[in-house]
């Protein structure tokens, strides 16, 4: 499963993606800001149900917005 969440605010300072994905490990990427000039956090875990409760833990933070999950694969490659 990889998936993509976005808080549906359109500019550098308000906008959020978090991103699932996995390799070896799931990894849980967390952007805050644009591509340019976010800060991003990372995290790997060694099971699904770990990953997905940091990503649990990161839409309900209040970051203004409304999260909404993206169609599809995660669409966009988490930062690197």
């Amino acid at each position: 499963m990889a998936a993509r969440w976005w808080n549906g605010i359109w500019g550098r300072l308000g906008r959020r993606d978090v991103w699932l994905t996995r390799q070896v490990r799931w990894k849980v990427v967390a952007r805050a800001g644009d591509a340019e000039t976010g800060r991003v956090l990372r995290w790997e875990f060694d099971t699904e149900p770990e990953a997905l409760a940091i990503v649990q833990r990161l839409l309900a933070a209040d970051a203004g917005g409304s999260w909404r999950k993206q169609a599809g694969d995660a669409t966009s490659s988490p930062p690197q």
